[in-house]
C-alpha cells in the first residue's frame, strides 16, 4: 500500500495520545484509594465504558471473528450471554458490588470468609491474570501482524510498554480515562466497518440472501447437529457451557471490582446498564465483517499465512472497505480492545498485592503496615514487574507451533482455570450459611475434572464436559459445606452477617467519600474526545474516494458531538458548583 505511512502515523498518534492520558491523569493520584480505586469517585459513564471495554479484547475480532468465519452466527451464543450477566449486574449486583466498600475482591473474601481465603485467591489469581493477558496480546499481535505486515515481536513489547507506561503514571484514573477514549474509537470503528458491509449487501436481508446463495445456511446456523464440527462444537450443548462460563465470570465477586470505583449503587447500576447496552450492539453488529469476508475474501483470507488463517477475517475485510487513514484507526481500535483489558488488569493486581499480599508479609516479619506514600510507591513498582512478565509470556507464547488459535487457548484457560476458582464467588452472594473454608473446599475440589481435562487424551473431554463436570463439582462441594455452618465459631458468624448487612445498605457518598469531581472528568475527556474528532477530520486532506471521505467525516462528526457533549455538561457542573 502506497498510503503505509498514514495508518503508521494515525497508529504513532494513538499511541502518543495513550501517553498523554497518562501524563495528565497523574495528578488525579494523590493517594493509593485514588491510584487503586479512584477513590471511588468515577461517574457512571467513565466505569461503564471502563467495564465494557474491560471484558473484551482483540480476541474478540480475531479469536472470535475466526469462529464466525467458520460457523456463522454461533459466537453470537457468548455474547448474549455477556447481556444476561450484565442484565443481572443491572438488577441488583451491580450496586451490591459497590456497596462492599472494597478496593479489591479479595479484600471483600476476607469480609466473608477471613484471611485464608483472601490469601488464597490473591496468589491463585495473579498468575491466571498474567496468563490471559498474555493471550490476550499475543490475539492483538495476530491481528497487526496481518493488518501491516508488522513483525509479532515489535507489536507485542510495542503496545505493553505503553500501556505499562499510562497504567504506571496515572493508576486507576488514566485506566478509566484510557478505556473511555478506547471505547469511543474501537466501537466508532466496528459499527462503521459493519455498516459498510451492510451496505454492500444491500441491508441485513441481503447479507442472508447471499449466506443462502452461497450454500451456507446449515454451516452458519445458530445451532450445528453434533457431528458438523470436531468435539461437538456449535450444539445446544457447547452453547450452555459457553454461556454458563461467561455468566458464572460476569457474575461473581472478582468481576464485581470494576464499580469499586464508581461513586454509590445508584451510579453503578447506571454504569452496568451502559455496559448492557454497549455489549448487546457489539453483539449485533461485531461478527457481520468476518461472516462478510467467508462469503467475498474467503480464498484471501486463508491464504494470509496466519498460524489459524481464519482469525485475519476482521482484518482482511477491514482493509477492503475502510479508505485510507481508517485502516490505521482500525487497527487502534484492536489496540484499545486489548489495551484496555490489559491496563484494568494490572492496575487490580498490582491493587491485590499491596492491599492483600503486603500486609500479610508485614504482620508475618512483625514490620509496621506500609503508609500511603509507600502504598503509592509500591503500586507504581508491582506494576512495572507484571507488565514485564505479560509482555516475556506474550513472546513466549507466540512461538509455541502446536497449532492451537487464539480462541482455543482463550477457552481452555477459562473452563480450566477461570471458572473452578469463580464458582465459589458467585455461590457465596447467596447462599448465607457455610464455613469459613467453603470457598476454598469447593475450587480445590474442581482440581479433580480440570485434571482430567488437562491431561486426558479422550474425546470425552471437550469444553462443554469440562464445564459441565467443573460446575457440578464445584456446586456440590459448596452446598456439603452447609452441613458444617454450625461448627463456626460466632465471632465467625457474627462477620457473616456483617458482610451481607453491608452488601445491602446503600453507600451515602457524602459522608462515607465526600465531594465528587464530575465536572473535572467532564472537562478532561471532552478535551481529549474534541482532540481524537479533530485529529480524525484532518484525514479528510488524504486522497479517498468521495464514499471513503463521506466515511471519515461521519466518525469525526460523532466523535465531535460526544466531546461537545462531554465538554458543555462539565461547564454547567462547574457553574452549578459554583
Amino acid at each position: 500500500m502506497t498510503q503505509n505511512w498514514i495508518e503508521y502515523a494515525v497508529i504513532v498518534a494513538y499511541l502518543v495520545l495513550m501517553i498523554a492520558i497518562g501524563i495528565v491523569f497523574k495528578n488525579f493520584s494523590k493517594s493509593s484509594g485514588d491510584y487503586f480505586r479512584g477513590n471511588s469517585r468515577g461517574t457512571w459513564w467513565i466505569v461503564g465504558m471502563s467495564s465494557f471495554m474491560a471484558g473484551i479484547s482483540a480476541n474478540t475480532f480475531t479469536g472470535n471473528g475466526g469462529l464466525a468465519f467458520e460457523a456463522g452466527w454461533s459466537i453470537l451464543f457468548i455474547y448474549l450471554a455477556n447481556c444476561i450477566g450484565f442484565g443481572f449486574h443491572v438488577f441488583f449486583l451491580a450496586p451490591w458490588f459497590r456497596q462492599f466498600r472494597a478496593t479489591t475482591f479479595p479484600e471483600v473474601l476476607r469480609a466473608r470468609f477471613g484471611p485464608m481465603t483472601q490469601q488464597v485467591y490473591a496468589y491463585v489469581w495473579t498468575p491466571v491474570f498474567l496468563l490471559t493477558a498474555a493471550v490476550w496480546l499475543l490475539g492483538l499481535a495476530v491481528y497487526a501482524s496481518t493488518t501491516f505486515g508488522l513483525p509479532i515481536d515489535l507489536v507485542i513489547p510495542v503496545l505493553g510498554l505503553v500501556v505499562l507506561f499510562y497504567s504506571t503514571t496515572g493508576g486507576k484514573w488514566a485506566v478509566m480515562a484510557a478505556d473511555f477514549v478506547q471505547g469511543l474509537i474501537m466501537m466508532g470503528m466496528t459499527i462503521l466497518i459493519a455498516i459498510l458491509c451492510l451496505v454492500h449487501f444491500g441491508g441485513f436481508g441481503g447479507l442472508l440472501d447471499a449466506i443462502t446463495h452461497a450454500g451456507l445456511t446449515g454451516q452458519f446456523a445458530l445451532v450445528k447437529p453434533g457431528d458438523a464440527f470436531p468435539g461437538q462444537t456449535y450444539t445446544w450443548e457447547w452453547a450452555l457451557a459457553i454461556g454458563t462460563i461467561q455468566i458464572v465470570s460476569l457474575c461473581s465477586l472478582q468481576s464485581g471490582a470494576k464499580y469499586f470505583a464508581v461513586k454509590d449503587g445508584r451510579e453503578a447500576r447506571r454504569a452496568a446498564l451502559l455496559t448492557l447496552v454497549l455489549m448487546a450492539a457489539g453483539t449485533l453488529l461485531w461478527f457481520i465483517p468476518p461472516v462478510t469476508g467467508r462469503l467475498l475474501f474467503a480464498e484471501e483470507i486463508l491464504a494470509s499465512g496466519m498460524p489459524k488463517p481464519v482469525e485475519a477475517a476482521f482484518a482482511v475485510v477491514s482493509s477492503k472497505f475502510l479508505p485510507v487513514g481508517l485502516i490505521g484507526m482500525m487497527v487502534v481500535a484492536m489496540f484499545s480492545a486489548t489495551m484496555s483489558s490489559m491496563d484494568a488488569g494490572l492496575n487490580g493486581n498490582a491493587a491485590m498485592f499491596v492491599k492483600d499480599m503486603m500486609p500479610a508479609f508485614c504482620r508475618l516479619l512483625r514490620r509496621p503496615p506500609l503508609g500511603e506514600t509507600a502504598q503509592l510507591w509500591l503500586g507504581r513498582v508491582v506494576t512495572i514487574i507484571f507488565g514485564v512478565l505479560i509482555i516475556v509470556l506474550a513472546l513466549y507464547m507466540s512461538r509455541l507451533k502446536d497449532g492451537h488459535g487464539v480462541f482455543e487457548i482463550a477457552l481452555k484457560i477459562s473452563a480450566v482455570l477461570v471458572m473452578p476458582m469463580t464458582l465459589p464467588l458467585l455461590l457465596c452472594l447467596f447462599i448465607k450459611k457455610v464455613p469459613h473454608w467453603s470457598a476454598v473446599f469447593s475450587a480445590a475440589a474442581t482440581i479433580i475434572p480440570s485434571s482430567f481435562s488437562t491431561f486426558s487424551s479422550s474425546d470425552y473431554w471437550n469444553l462443554q464436559h469440562t464445564v459441565f463436570w467443573v460446575l457440578i463439582t464445584g456446586t456440590v462441594a459448596f452446598l456439603l459445606t452447609m452441613f458444617f455452618w454450625n461448627t463456626s465459631d460466632d465471632a465467625y458468624k457474627k462477620q457473616v452477617a456483617g458482610f451481607f448487612e453491608k452488601m445491602h445498605r446503600p453507600v451515602n457518598f457524602a459522608t462515607e467519600v465526600g465531594e465528587g469531581n464530575d465536572g473535572r472528568q467532564l472537562m478532561v475527556m471532552g478535551r481529549f474526545t474534541l482532540a481524537i474528532a479533530v485529529f480524525t477530520a484532518l484525514l479528510l486532506a488524504v486522497p479517498n474516494p468521495a464514499s471513503g471521505r463521506a466515511s471519515i467525516a461521519a466518525l469525526a462528526a460523532v466523535l465531535g458531538a460526544v466531546g461537545v457533549l462531554l465538554v458543555c455538561a462539565g461547564r454547567r457542573r462547574h457553574r452549578a458548583n459554583n
